[in-house]
């Protein structure tokens, strides 16, 4: 899409039904346009494909919402999420739509520090100000929303979320022994319960099943192009590989699986052809840590504009998402839900106690993506990720593989410290 054609679409009628802020949110699309024409637009040698996903970040506020609006009145309820241990499965089994809620602006953060403390995670207040200021269409249109409890900042805000919009708690374990997945399967079977009393409707073997598949093809289809991005010289950006992560989470599944399969396709085109969006000589970096929510973008633009490739990101907003699929093939509802839950215990998320199998596949990815560097990106007071940048910087010293550690928030008050220590950093890789 051309920049100058860019725009993302407003529908203050269709907000206004929504009961949102509509005076206040109406700044909101032409600073993401603005946003968006400058980091992503202006990047040269865009594989064609992602003139769909442009089209997503244009409809992010009017044709998207759009479609769940109608959804919604044809009986199929709109679930809000904000973590990956919440099965995405079991809501599509029970004919509802999932969709993210984490918030990544800074836009939101004041109205959140009207009413929460704010020495906490900025994703934490940037979600709850979004519905604390009716200033978000998808907070607007859910029917009911998932909390979890992977941080403490988290767990005590779902509370007082539950007075603006019907909250769920869904608690996730901090270890990974077999009394803990027995604790995980019966959280999982009462989510199952609570879906199916907002839908109205049972879940089935059959209709899990068919979910599962149908997430099962999405993570393949990221897993595809997450493979595809790695070669060297790479032929996608990580900024637009960042942005296709954070729309799987709003998107529809079958309609975002194809579209991926697609861009997929036309970047084995581009690999046999040798176009690439950045020379091989560029640094390549690996992201992990904390997810970045859209539209948090600073860091790949950061990274990429010092003339370095993001080659993968170990995050929510990345690999922890799609890494792992279910064994498919005759089960009962038992076996499936245990399958399940299998599944979503290999995530790693550094909530849990002992964590090595996080610090391992980190290094793993590190490996398997041709990446040069680590940095390892933390939101101000998320506290476990913090903490545990320390045991990855000496499993990364042990091994001999350049790291840096960023702690940063939503504000563009340090992009110019930050860009110092990147262009310091990828020095460093290059010698």
């Amino acid at each position: 899409m051309e920049s100058k054609s860019f725009e993302v679409k407003s529908n203050p009628e269709l907000w206004e039904k929504l009961g949102m802020d509509v005076a206040r949110f109406s700044a909101m699309p032409p600073m993401i346009t603005a946003a968006y024409q400058k980091i992503f637009l202006s990047q040269k040698d865009r594989p064609k494909a992602m003139a769909y996903f442009d089209e997503m970040v244009s409809e992010v506020h009017s044709g998207r919402i759009e479609e769940l609006v109608k959804a919604k009145e044809e009986g199929h309820p709109v679930i809000g999420t904000f973590c990956v241990y919440v099965p995405e499965e079991i809501v599509l089994a029970g004919d509802g739509i999932c969709v993210g809620l984490c918030g990544g602006s800074q836009g939101s953060i004041a109205d959140a520090e009207k009413i929460l403390p704010r020495n906490i995670c900025p994703m934490v207040k940037s979600a709850f100000g979004f519905k604390a200021g009716r200033i978000c269409p998808y907070f607007q249109v859910v029917d009911f929303v998932y909390g979890e409890t992977t941080c403490d900042a988290k767990k005590k805000t779902w509370e007082i979320l539950d007075q603006y919009v019907p909250t769920h708690v869904m608690e996730i374990p901090q270890m990974k022994r077999e009394r803990d997945k027995a604790l995980w399967v019966e959280e999982v079977k009462d989510f199952k319960k609570a879906v199916e009393k907002i839908t109205g409707k049972e879940i089935t073997l059959e209709s899990l099943q068919q979910a599962t598949r149908k997430m099962n093809a999405k993570r393949m289809a990221l897993q595809r192009l997450n493979a595809l991005r790695h070669h060297n010289p790479s032929p996608i950006s990580g900024r637009d590989m960042l942005l296709i992560q954070q729309i799987a989470f709003y998107d529809e599944p079958q309609r975002f699986t194809q579209k991926v399969d697609l861009l997929c396709d036309e970047l084995e085109y581009r690999i046999r052809n040798k176009v690439s969006v950045a020379p091989a000589s560029a640094p390549r970096i690996l992201i992990s840590g904390t997810p970045m929510a859209l539209p948090n973008w600073k860091l790949h633009n950061i990274v990429e504009s010092a003339g370095a490739v993001v080659v993968n990101e170990e995050s929510c907003i990345g690999t922890r998402y799609y890494k792992d699929t279910i064994e498919d093939g005759t089960a009962t509802m038992d076996d499936l839900l245990g399958r399940l839950t299998d599944r979503y215990m290999k995530i790693d998320c550094s909530c849990f106690t002992p964590n090595e199998d996080r610090i391992d596949q980190v290094i793993r990815e590190y490996r398997e993506s041709g990446a040069q560097g680590i940095i390892d990106y933390c939101l101000q007071f998320c506290h476990t990720y913090n903490i545990e940048a320390v045991k990855l910087r000496q499993a990364c010293e042990k091994q001999g593989i350049p790291f840096m550690a960023i702690e940063s928030d939503y504000s563009p008050e340090d992009v110019g410290q930050l860009q110092t220590r990147v262009e310091a950093f990828l020095e460093q890789i290059q010698g």
